[in-house]
């Protein structure tokens, strides 16, 4: 085994352990205290992290590059692993305490929602990695809806069984991307039901059934999904955010319903389309820095110029 897998292993295994032990903490010890443990670790796990570092700086500087000092990035990254990691505890804090979600979360927007649902044909959230996304769905699952989330799983096989155990328990239901085929299939059934479908669609998705878009002014692959099942389903697309605001509350936004343009070239309807959620979720993103997963490569594929049209994985 190389270097780097003995890091990544010891990387992964020691955020397993860390999320037990904080959540094994979070039964018996006052919440404060755990808090204060938290930010200790942290900082400490902080100095750990160089590839993810770097990656987010990278990604800091694709977005903005001079419109921020390179000490101004370094800051914005040390906060966004900071609120990553309290997104964690927080979350697990919620999931041993759920009676205290609904006074620690508020919806700006439930009418959007609701009037997507009284059409009978499911709603496709589009979210991203942004803020406590989990908690926004947990919440929603304990508001009474029936919550399913497209899910990427854990590259560590014991964390990804455990937070499937976590979701399940809370009431979301997981639809993991691979394989595909099934994952389509299960997206049907959600929307068909009438039920919530949460997507995120703020990352890298490969050449393969995606489209590129302008990101922070910078082409991205991006996923057709929501726009395909939309289409197919007629369930409405709806843009939902969670922001921790400084009262130690969480405010989640729901957009109004996003309406599909339509082209008679189905290429163009899907890169119109794409375009408008990503300029929304990029809206966010500048608006709360600190809020979004800098750490992820999001423009790592890049554009073949040999193809001029994408095909959609999902037909029509």
């Amino acid at each position: 085994m190389s270097k780097n897998k003995h890091v990544k292993k010891f990387q992964r295994a020691a955020a397993r352990q860390g999320l037990y032990f904080f959540t094994w903490l979070l039964k018996h010890v006052p919440y404060g205290i755990v808090r204060f443990f938290a930010h200790l670790a942290l900082a400490l796990g902080f100095q750990f992290t160089i590839r993810h570092r770097r990656i987010a700086h990278e990604s800091l500087t694709i977005a903005y590059g001079k419109e921020k000092s390179d000490k101004e990035i370094k800051q914005i990254i040390k906060k966004c692993f900071r609120n990553l990691g309290m997104a964690m505890i927080e979350m697990s804090y919620f999931l041993v305490h759920p009676e205290h979600v609904n006074s620690s979360v508020y919806m700006d927007g439930r009418e959007h929602l609701d009037a997507a649902l009284a059409r009978g044909k499911g709603a496709i959230v589009v979210t991203a990695h942004f803020g406590n996304f989990p908690l926004m769905m947990f919440y929603c699952a304990m508001q009474g809806y029936k919550v399913s989330s497209i899910v990427r799983p854990a590259r560590d096989e014991k964390m990804e069984e455990y937070l499937l155990k976590k979701r399940t328990d809370s009431g979301l239901k997981t639809i993991y991307a691979i394989p595909r085929k099934q994952c389509v299939s299960q997206c049907l059934e959600v929307l068909r039901n009438n039920e919530v479908l949460f997507v995120p669609l703020d990352q890298n998705s490969g050449s393969g059934g995606s489209v590129f878009v302008d990101f922070f002014g910078r082409k991205a692959a991006t996923a057709t999904g929501p726009v395909v099942l939309s289409r197919r389903t007629g369930a409405a697309i709806i843009l939902m955010f969670i922001i921790h605001k400084e009262n130690g509350m969480h405010q989640v936004i729901v957009e109004p319903e996003m309406k599909i343009e339509e082209r008679d070239d189905n290429d163009e309807m899907l890169q119109v389309n794409i375009q408008k959620i990503t300029n929304v979720i990029e809206r966010y993103a500048r608006t709360y820095p600190l809020e979004w997963g800098w750490m992820h490569r999001r423009w790592k594929s890049r554009p073949n110029p040999n193809q001029t049209k994408t095909k959609n994985s999902i037909k029509q």
